[in-house]
């Protein structure tokens, strides 16, 4: 089997604005690393805490609602209800446990819809001012665009380390 180039290799995504092309590469780098990794873990694999990090369920529950909150913003919208319960559960993940079939494929429609949302910001809306949270914190459409896909890139980084590291702490036993 041959590997592909990284996404940003490949050339342009389609439909997707020069600027944003960037952060459309590095959101889609983040699916395709994380989801071959992760489809065959263990639920004991999957919310393993080595040194007491956070789990790789949890990052992957929040890394696409932290991407659909921070495009929201981009939006110039406020979170919906539902939003607000998504974040809630991301703080109660550890506990709760989510099974990885509803988690990958929470995260697959999260990378997904990112993207398709990135084909819809007109390049000329990029320096609109936004505000982020109940702070009202000082934003722009491209800031939160580019922090979604460099929070993106961190947490699939840390799926890929933890895997790694789980996968050979269940080894030495």
């Amino acid at each position: 089997m041959t590997k592909l180039a990284e996404v940003w290799l490949r050339g342009p995504v389609a439909g997707i604005p020069p600027l944003l092309q960037p952060a459309a590469h590095a959101i889609l780098q983040a699916g395709e690393d994380v989801i071959p990794l992760v489809a065959d873990l263990t639920p004991a694999l999957l919310w393993a805490r080595p040194g007491g990090a956070a789990a790789i369920g949890f990052h992957l529950l929040h890394l696409p609602g932290s991407l659909d909150r921070l495009l929201t913003y981009s939006r110039g919208a406020t979170l919906t209800p539902e939003q607000v319960d998504h974040l809630a559960a991301e703080r109660t993940a550890h506990e709760d446990r989510p099974e990885l079939p509803q988690l990958l494929a929470r995260f697959a429609a999260g990378i997904d819809a990112g993207v398709a949302y990135l084909r819809t910001v007109p390049e000329s809306s990029l320096v609109v001012p936004r505000e982020v949270g109940r702070k009202r914190l000082p934003s722009t459409t491209l800031g939160l665009i580019f922090h979604a896909a460099e929070h993106s890139s961190r947490h699939a980084g840390q799926i890929v380390t933890l895997s790694q590291v789980v996968r050979r702490s269940e080894q030495a036993l």
